[in-house]
């Protein structure tokens, strides 16, 4: 089985992490409302090509990782987050999602950060069990801070050092 290509988004992969966001929607990962046409862009001035990486298998767009700041602060400015991770199901369980997050971690320490952090919905147990496997601990959880699909849901802040 081939190794997934990761490289940096281009504009022109807009409309293919559109329609990948689209087709991987769901309660277990998103807070946010199912899209409905007309499809907001993917990429956004906050967002751009720049803050994602994609992952291509045998020259497909299977997945992508956002990476950004957490905040606008200076004082901040150290560490990056894993803004978001998708996946096609096609390509589920074939190391895609393990080497965009390997690809974030390197490109967040190419970039200076000391730290990376993330959020994850208590409930998705696939991506707690991936992003622990590759260092990330629970730094804090925000209880019942989501109500999905008429249940609450945590909030789990998690985070790793790439200082070495």
């Amino acid at each position: 089985m081939p190794a997934p290509h990761i490289r940096h988004a281009t504009p022109d992969d807009e409309d293919a992490l559109g329609r990948l966001d689209r087709a991987t929607w769901s309660t277990l990962h998103a807070v946010g409302p199912r899209p409905v046409q007309p499809y907001e862009p993917f990429f956004t001035p906050r967002s751009g090509p720049g803050d994602h990486l994609v992952a291509e298998l045998d020259g497909r767009l299977v997945g992508y990782i956002r990476l950004g700041f957490p905040t606008e602060l200076a004082t901040n400015a150290h560490v990056r987050q894993i803004r978001g991770l998708a996946v096609d199901g096609e390509a589920r369980g074939r190391g895609v999602g393990r080497a965009l997050l390997r690809a974030a971690v390197e490109e967040a320490r190419r970039q200076g950060a000391r730290r990376i952090s993330l959020r994850v919905l208590g409930h998705n147990t696939p991506a707690r069990r991936l992003y622990e496997s590759e260092g990330f601990v629970v730094e804090g959880v925000q209880p019942e801070e989501f109500r999905l699909d008429g249940a609450y849901v945590d909030d789990v802040l998690m985070g790793r050092r790439l200082t070495r």
